[in-house]
């Protein structure tokens, strides 16, 4: 048998050095990366409730795309490129992610939602905390070493607190780097990051919006322990829907974007044609329930992120319909994330699909919530934990499933196009860059 060498104490004390490295590093960035994300959720409240109150806004969106176009064209520079950057600098550390980043971002994301854009905000947050990590390495001039630490633990920070989410968002930041692959090294300084910012977040008084799957899901007549064998069969056969409709949302936002770039050379014309669309499609389904975040409206007949959990609470095709919106707002270069309206087209597409598979309406709308997200992202272990932190883990193996079985169907490619590949999704053959 192989001898057990047993650590002596200056073993132990070597392994709790870089502990205290990773938490005097991390704990500013998770605290400045929650109080931003408190700021922005906050600042997004305010301009979606004067959007509300003042609907001829909508009318406005073509000029503040041009704001947009603007700012971005003249100062962005590197900035322009987003999250994509992020994930390239923490591959490999070149010049930095600028600090113009951070106002750039949160300004021209408040600006698309207050004249109704449709659009997230975790690119917003993520963006914010890798901005404010890279700008603290710089400052404090911190060594070349820890800086893809800091990055990471920046984006794990923005993500775990805009959501309320940390544990979600430590994976998160390890999982988007590379399809197929999780660089656990970083797992502590990632976990410590979202969990100082997502309780600085709290801190400040900003509450996230909760969703519940109450339902239960009656013993069939092939129960095992807990698991219902046709309702598992049912959920992996929506998970592939699920990844599929992500597959669509990705492969029609980089298209949009390539046929607008192509065929409209006048930059700042883009966002304008993108405006005119959405007020175009606006006023053809006679609702505004596509505009904006879709978190909340106070037109309860509206369909939202939280009406999707309950019976009536969605049409057959909303999920398309934001897909729609979505993807014209962002191929046209207004900003702001893509997570949030995947949450209301997953949530949209499992209450249709609730009718069709005889499945609780609640519970399927919660599994098309985080699996096409799974889907898009190319996340499915950091999915999985959202659902489980978003609705508990009664649910977490049919979760699991309707995320992984997402994942599959989606596609190679996903919403960052930095993503580096790494192991295709049959797991057989390397992929090659």
């Amino acid at each position: 048998m192989p001898e057990i060498e047993l650590l002596r104490p200056r073993t132990y004390l070597d392994s709790l050095r870089p502990l205290g490295i990773w938490t005097l590093l991390v704990a500013p960035v998770g605290l400045l990366a929650g109080s931003a994300s408190a700021f922005f959720l906050w600042s997004l409240d305010r301009v979606t409730q004067v959007r509300f109150d003042h609907p001829w806004l909508l009318f406005f969106l073509p000029l503040a795309g041009i704001g947009i176009a603007w700012l971005y064209h003249h100062h962005a520079k590197q900035a322009a490129r987003g999250n994509n950057l992020l994930i390239d600098e923490i591959h490999e550390p070149g010049g930095g992610v600028p600090a113009r980043i951070i106002p750039l971002i949160l300004g021209t994301t408040l600006i698309t939602h207050l004249f109704g854009g449709s659009a997230g905000r975790e690119g917003t947050a993520v963006q914010m905390g890798g901005g404010i990590a890279s700008e603290f390495a710089r400052l404090f001039r911190v060594p070349a070493q820890h800086r893809r630490m800091l990055l990471m633990a920046g984006v794990a920070a923005g993500f775990g607190s805009v959501f309320g989410t940390p544990l979600a968002g430590a994976i998160f930041a390890m999982e988007v780097l590379t399809l197929g692959r999780v660089q656990y090294e970083m797992l502590i300084p990632c976990m410590l990051a979202a969990i100082i910012g997502d309780l600085t977040c709290a801190a400040w008084g900003v509450h996230h919006t909760g969703m519940i799957i109450a339902s239960q899901v009656e013993p069939g007549a092939f129960t095992f322990g807990r698991l219902d064998l046709v309702v598992l069969g049912k959920v992996a056969v929506a998970g592939a829907l699920f990844g599929l409709c992500a597959r669509l949302f990705v492969t029609a936002t980089h298209g949009v974007q390539k046929v607008f770039t192509r065929s409209v050379d006048t930059y700042w014309l883009r966002p304008v044609i993108g405006g005119v669309i959405i007020i175009a499609l606006t006023y053809a389904l006679g609702t505004r329930e596509f505009l904006g975040l879709g978190v909340w409206s106070p037109n309860p007949d509206d369909v939202t992120t939280v009406s999707v959990f309950h019976p009536g609470g969605a049409d057959t095709w909303s999920w398309f319909w934001k897909l729609l919106f979505t993807v014209i707002t962002l191929g046209a270069g207004f900003k702001g994330g893509e997570v949030t309206p995947l949450f209301f087209i997953g949530g949209a597409l499992g209450h249709t699909l609730a009718g069709v598979f005889g499945l609780p309406v609640d519970l399927a709308a919660g599994l098309g919530f985080v699996a096409v997200f799974a889907g898009a992202s190319n996340a499915p272990l950091a999915c999985t934990l959202l659902g489980i932190e978003l609705f508990g883990a009664q649910h977490a193996v049919l979760i699991a499933v309707a995320c992984w079985v997402s994942y599959h169907f989606s596609g190679h490619i996903g919403i960052y196009s930095a993503q580096r590949p790494g192991m295709r999704k049959d797991g057989l053959i390397q992929a090659t860059t």
